[in-house]
């Protein structure tokens, strides 16, 4: 038999890494997986030397449409190509309307098929009062997973959803096996606090972390944790800022309650007060950055806590990153180009480079496609997706004006990272070949939850 690709190079697998490995790809799956010289014969064979083969990243944490509406997969699939990511699981706040019933998911899943160039998984959300017949209509038309929040970003795209409300949701989800994810920030802490903060003049960067104190957070944490006690239902933190809030989530889990959360990357890279004071708003993320926690949440890793790494990636313009007022500057930052790279070299540094890949393996693919139940997806194995990220372990020195989609900004801008992103093959196909995105727009794919 001959294969249409062999991909060359160090295969890592959740056993180990497969030194002069080689992987077999035929019809957009791994028929094979092997090692040594004697290969199989293909169409086209590349041979990566000493880079790293790894599971395509998943990014379970994106917002695409959250500024320019579903045309946005198209600059952010393409991000996510060029950083090793072969699925973006999308939130559900887009511009106008979010994902609330299966209309509105239809004409997003057409989206997908229209201008991504990666595989792209959904979330979908709830109205202030949750429609029992929505939620069914999500649940049919594929989505991986719902997501709510306790604080309002806008009236309709991202409202608040109430105690009530959230406890009907939890019992509609009931026996599902969807995670409902919460955005864990407490709103009357919150707004009292900032505006106590605005009112004294506090508005500088360095206030943002205490104007949302780590209360506001656990308080959230705790209420929808209990809200959900002993209903059966799997509730989900999708990013927690501090190590407190890992503990409470653990503790929920040890009494028997489905509870998981997730670690965002720039958590564990950035601290803060002294990165916070030397990249002003473009820091700004909610919840906060906060300082002294970076080995703290480096051991939830190491304790296995977190149950994977996202990006959080929201390419917001330049303009609404540099208000005078921290209170007027866009929550978010891109990420999706810069996720891998970042976490293998923050893991490379504390437990060498091949640990770093295995890890990178796990908490970027093999676990985020157990979660979201990708059953295709998150291993290097026969009969997975090929979806393939090729990581060259040589250093090169971040720049996001690389890509001329990008918002031309990212935090991240000249660090020197230890690992470069040379491909990307989305289901056997190069969709990043190191210096440009090769796809097409549409040829991404829906990816239904199994």
């Amino acid at each position: 038999m001959t294969f249409d690709r062999i991909v060359a190079g160090r295969i890592v697998t959740p056993s180990g890494i497969i030194e002069a490995g080689w992987l077999a790809v035929a019809d957009g799956s791994i028929a094979a997986v092997g090692s040594g010289a004697d290969r199989p014969e293909a169409a086209e064979t590349t041979d990566y030397g000493d880079a790293y083969i790894l599971p395509g990243v998943i990014d379970g944490q994106t917002h695409a449409g959250s500024q320019i509406g579903f045309p946005g997969l198209g600059p952010t699939s393409r991000a996510a190509v060029m950083g090793g990511v072969t699925t973006i699981v999308d939130m559900p706040y887009d511009e106008p309307d979010p994902i609330t019933d299966g209309a509105v998911l239809a004409r997003k899943v057409e989206a997908v098929g229209t201008h991504a160039v990666c595989d792209v998984a959904l979330y979908g959300t709830v109205t202030p009062v949750p429609d029992p017949a929505h939620v069914r209509e999500l649940i049919e038309g594929g989505v991986c997973a719902f997501k709510i929040s306790s604080f309002e970003s806008h009236p309709v795209r991202f409202p608040r959803i109430d105690n009530g409300a959230t406890l009907t949701l939890i019992k509609l989800l009931a026996g599902s096996g969807l995670p409902l994810g919460l955005h864990n920030e407490d709103q009357e802490i919150v707004r009292q606090t900032a505006t106590t903060f605005i009112s004294e003049g506090k508005i500088a960067p360095e206030f943002h972390s205490t104007s949302r104190p780590e209360v506001a957070e656990l308080t959230a944490t705790g209420n929808f944790l209990e809200l959900g006690r002993g209903l059966g239902a799997h509730l989900h933190i999708v990013h927690i800022s501090t190590p407190t809030g890992f503990d409470i989530v653990r503790q929920y889990r040890e009494d028997g309650q489905l509870a998981t959360a997730e670690m965002c990357v720039h958590y564990l890279h950035f601290d803060g007060v002294a990165d916070m004071k030397r990249l002003g708003g473009l820091l700004k993320v909610n919840p906060p950055i906060r300082p002294g926690y970076q080995e703290a949440l480096w051991e939830v890793i190491d304790r296995g806590e977190a149950t994977f790494v996202s990006s959080d990636h929201s390419a917001w313009p330049l303009s609404r990153k540099t208000n005078p007022s921290i209170f007027d500057v866009a929550a978010g930052m891109p990420g999706l180009e810069a996720m891998l790279p970042v976490f293998f070299s923050d893991a490379a540094k504390r437990r060498g480079a091949d640990e770093a890949a295995l890890l990178s393996a796990e908490l970027m693919g093999d676990k985020p496609a157990k979660f979201f139940s990708l059953s295709k997806k998150g291993r290097l194995a026969p009969g997975m997706d090929a979806d393939i990220a090729v990581l060259a372990p040589r250093p090169y020195v971040y720049d996001s004006k690389r890509n001329p989609e990008g918002p031309g900004w990212s935090a991240y801008d000249g660090e020197t990272f230890a690992a470069t992103p040379v491909a990307t093959y989305v289901r056997g196909a190069l969709a990043w070949d190191g210096e440009a995105v090769t796809a097409a727009p549409g040829s991404g794919r829906f990816v239904r939850r199994a």
